[in-house]
């Protein structure tokens, strides 16, 4: 069965090799440095070539394009890793039918200007945005442009990948987040925070179309439905500074259906019972088939195997088999569907 991998990621060579040249920090970036098949594409070739009916759609990795650059250069940045994107999608399309576009979040202008260029000129299929902007969050009226072009003018969906680091600490008394914390547990936390701030600053109610990917089966929601849902129903009982309980009378829905409405992938590393439940909350129709490449212990070829044995464990209908792994990104993305 086609297998379109719908969140791979990418540092291409020319983009790498400038990060790399801009990194002030070079522990920083010490994780990309030893997975080859991020930058090298003859490697990423070589490690798909066991794999005839896979395909990836790539998105521009970690770490974002406004923590490598200023706002006076991260425009430069985008349009370097979108014009190598692009490029090795029109060398390779029988490997990558489509890439998602990377936008200079720090400066909004720039941002709107790429987003046209890349999808206009280039064919980009969405845009790919993070968990918070150097800290700021994505429901601050500054960033409202870049989604309301997105959707009312482009109608293309949002990728959204975590973001947060080793400097976001677990407890007031410290500097640092210890053990890895502020990743394995953190990502989560930070995908499902700027899940909650989209949901309750309206951002389906401004924009009914909206359609956002979120990486790692949309984190810590589906696992905590009961809480998203009569937890959530009770909204505003836990706060007096400020009138909760107002916004949510003023809701067309509960906020458990908004939660619903976003997307999810499959990159859980391997892990079945995940999918599982993901797929229980969002719905098979709402859940694209993705690995995280190569971010696994073998620098890509792991995922590729352990992630679709998770999906095959589970007892899914064919239909729903075919709409994970490749339909319900196809149709996201306007793509053909040659089946």
């Amino acid at each position: 069965m086609r297998q379109l991998d719908s969140y791979a990621h990418i540092l291409p060579r020319a983009y790498f090799d400038r990060m790399a040249d801009m990194a002030k920090d070079k522990g920083a970036i010490k994780r990309w440095l030893t997975i080859p098949v991020l930058y090298d594409l003859d490697a990423r070739l070589k490690m798909m070539d066991g794999h005839p009916d896979y395909q990836q759609i790539l998105t521009l990795s970690n770490p974002p394009i406004e923590l490598v650059a200023g706002p006076d250069q991260s425009p430069e940045m985008a349009r370097l890793a979108n014009d190598e994107m692009a490029k090795i999608r029109d060398a390779h399309p029988d490997k990558f039918p489509a890439f998602v576009a990377s936008l200079p979040m720090n400066n909004v202008p720039a941002a709107l200007e790429e987003m046209d260029r890349a999808i206009n000129v280039l064919g980009a299929r969405g845009i790919q945005v993070f968990t918070n902007v150097n800290g700021r969050p994505l429901d601050d009226p500054e960033f409202w442009p870049i989604f309301e072009r997105a959707v009312s003018h482009h109608d293309v969906p949002v990728w959204m990948h975590p973001v947060r680091g080793a400097n976001m600490s677990d407890y007031l008394t410290e500097t640092k987040s210890k053990f890895e914390i502020w990743w394995t547990f953190g990502w989560p936390y930070e995908t499902s925070a700027a899940m909650t701030r989209m949901v309750f600053s309206g951002f389906f109610d401004k924009l009914p179309t909206l359609k956002v990917i979120t990486h790692h089966m949309g984190a810590m929601i589906p696992f905590f439905d009961g809480r998203v849902g009569p937890g959530l129903d009770q909204f505003g009982s836990r706060t007096s500074d400020e009138d909760y309980e107002g916004l949510l009378k003023s809701m067309p829905k509960r906020p458990i259906d908004y939660f619903k409405m976003f997307y999810a992938d499959t990159a859980l590393a391997g892990g079945s019972a995940g999918i599982r439940c993901g797929l229980e909350f969002f719905s098979a129709d709402h859940v694209l088939f993705a690995t995280d490449c190569p971010f696994d212990p073998e620098g890509g070829p792991m995922f590729l195997r352990t992630i679709p044995e998770a999906i095959d464990s589970l007892d899914l209908s064919e239909d729903d088999r075919e709409g994970i792994y490749f339909k319900n990104a196809l149709r996201m993305l306007k793509m053909p569907c040659d089946c």
